[in-house]
């Protein structure tokens, strides 16, 4: 681990001992002769520059916007990613991002902050309970109703995927406005999927780039064999898992390797690939794609995004707080579970797919 890293964590560590105790969600006041439709703006804190992190919002913005009709949804970030994933949604409006690096734009940063205090919010929520500083964020803004988004026993015990970092703060959203005394909340129904919201357009090029690549002649297995860190399998691991992929779907699919913005490759480019720094086009590549296979990531959360069935690979990360959230998505566990659970669980989306 860098010294960077070692001093990042202690940190984070700190920050979340001071913050832990800030704010209580307030649910101790009455909605009761609030319509729905008088919801008319919901800031979403999530300061976090992570392109998985942004994503797993998805679900929320559209929760909000499905039970809000005219609501418009801010979002308080970090980085400039998000202006690229919410590009198609029609309910965010303003996104307030601090810088990236804040000690090295230490004036912009404290500037972002106190612009919160600029705007007059119906519901303030924040979506990571462990975040320091969107419980700071929560604390800070102006709004009716503050949702901090602490661990709710109750539903705890009642859902097994509560945990999932897409979904927690969905079932918070929805019985925290129970509570409050909103109508026609149903906190059973679907939680929405990931979703970047491509046009049909983005598709179309998308499909266009793929046949440009590969034989359009045969529909096409996507993988993906990098991840930061720990996450990332070795070259030995995934080249293997290559030579078996070709073995059983080579002659039928094509298998095309999406490349990460580091342009590396660890099966050392064997397969046809493709590289991109455009995000929203590489997603609707992996649209057009039968099924992603990659370890847990940012990018294997785009691939959900796509609305493209994944095989998520997990080794050291939580599988049921990151495990991929769409439509038939399956999660790997591969120290317990290995290539022939990997070729099983393909198998099973392709046979959905026929």
């Amino acid at each position: 681990m860098s010294f960077k890293s070692i001093v990042n964590g202690k940190r984070r560590a700190i920050m979340r001992g001071l913050t832990r105790n800030i704010g209580r969600s307030a649910l101790n006041k009455d909605a009761h002769g609030i319509s729905n439709s008088d919801i008319r703006r919901v800031l979403i804190s999530r300061p976090n520059s992570r392109l998985g992190n942004q994503l797993l919002i998805t679900p929320l913005v559209q929760e909000i916007s499905g039970t809000f009709p005219y609501c418009k949804v801010d979002l308080f970030v970090r980085g400039n990613i998000s202006f690229i994933l919410f590009e198609n949604y029609k309910s965010v409006d303003r996104i307030i991002k601090l810088p990236k690096k804040p000690f090295r734009e230490l004036f912009k940063y404290m500037k972002v902050w106190f612009s919160l205090k600029r705007y007059n919010y119906d519901i303030v929520i924040n979506v990571d309970k462990n975040s320091s500083s969107g419980r700071l964020s929560t604390q800070f803004s102006n709004a009716r109703f503050k949702f901090f988004n602490d661990v709710d026993e109750d539903l705890q015990m009642k859902y097994e995927d509560y945990g999932h970092m897409a979904k927690f703060p969905v079932y918070n959203f929805r019985s925290n406005l129970i509570r409050l005394g909103f109508n026609g909340i149903d906190i059973d129904k679907p939680i929405p999927v990931l979703n970047i919201k491509l046009s049909p357009s983005e598709i179309a090029t998308g499909k266009k780039i793929l046949d440009s690549l590969v034989d359009k002649g045969k529909k096409t297995i996507s993988i993906y064999t990098y991840a930061t860190g720990d996450k990332c399998y070795s070259k030995d691991w995934w080249i293997n898992a290559y030579e078996r992929l070709k073995a059983e779907y080579g002659e039928r699919y094509n298998i095309l390797e999406v490349l990460p913005v580091e342009n590396v490759s660890q099966i050392d480019f064997q397969a046809p690939s493709y590289y991109s720094r455009d995000l929203r086009e590489m997603t609707a590549l992996i649209n057009n794609t039968e099924v992603f296979i990659g370890a847990d990531s940012g990018i294997m959360h785009l691939a959900s995004a796509a609305q493209t069935p994944v095989v998520g690979l997990f080794s050291i990360t939580n599988t049921d707080k990151y495990k991929p959230y769409n439509e038939g998505s399956m999660a790997i566990d591969t120290n317990a579970m290995d290539i022939d659970d990997i070729v099983n669980a393909i198998d099973k989306i392709l046979a959905m797919k026929k």
